[in-house]
């Protein structure tokens, strides 16, 4: 019968390198993306520019997407309960928002704002105005689907953050650095150098991504509360 090689009897090196294995997962599942867009979608449209997609093609492929990394979310975060004591759905049901909310100090407050406000006059200087206001206008009736495909992205580089910490604290003994930003900057925040053409976007949104795992620090590890901040970050 086959068995499970469980994280918590491993040691630490290799129950790092597990925890490093769900982050790349999720960050594969994240790829999908360009596997629908460029390979799969390429040969059915004959479009190499998302901008050429007709309303109804970019609602299947924000669907289809979103489809994919909620199956990838599945999966990744039953897998790492299953092999080890990190159980994020019991995470998300046991700590809400009001309790994460009173757990933090003021200086915890303090930086996790000035992070916020940083990230949303970052936004507003390269949108030239508000984010949200200008998609509206730019989207119409494609606005609320690419609201719903960023609420699922969030939640994937969420992931990425929280299995990155787990697995450099492994090798490192140390929960003040925030790895998982780290992990995060370099694998979606970088990605965005591939997919936008631009370098200068890729290290922008690395920034952004370095920001986000300091934010899951910053609520200790809440994960409500870190979402609801990715999302004001991210989204906004």
């Amino acid at each position: 019968m086959k068995t499970l090689t469980l994280t918590k009897n491993k040691n630490r090196f290799f129950q790092g390198l597990d925890f490093l294995s769900y982050g790349l997962e999720i960050f594969a599942f994240i790829g999908f993306e360009l596997l629908l867009a460029y390979v799969i979608e390429f040969n059915l449209y004959g479009y190499s520019d998302f901008k050429d997609y007709t309303k109804f093609q970019t609602v299947l492929h924000w669907f289809l997407t979103c489809g994919v990394w909620i199956f990838g979310i599945w999966y990744v975060v039953r897998e790492a309960a299953k092999k080890s004591e990190v159980d994020l759905y019991k995470n998300f049901k046991e700590n809400s928002l009001v309790k994460g909310a009173k757990e933090m100090s003021v200086l915890q407050w303090g930086l996790l704002i000035t992070g916020t406000v940083f990230c949303l006059i970052s936004t507003w200087i390269d949108w030239d105005g508000s984010k949200v206001v200008r998609e509206f206008m730019h989207r119409g009736i494609l606005f609320p689907f690419q609201y719903m495909y960023y609420l699922v992205e969030v939640v994937m580089v969420l992931l990425i953050i929280v299995f990155g910490q787990y697995a450099f604290e492994k090798w490192f003994k140390n929960d003040k650095i925030p790895y998982g930003g780290i992990l995060v900057a370099l694998t979606w925040g970088l990605g965005h150098w591939f997919t936008k053409g631009s370098l200068g976007m890729g290290i922008y949104t690395a920034i952004g991504g370095f920001v986000f795992g300091g934010a899951y620090l910053l609520t200790n590890r809440n994960i409500k509360l870190t979402y609801l901040f990715l999302c004001i970050m991210f989204i906004l």
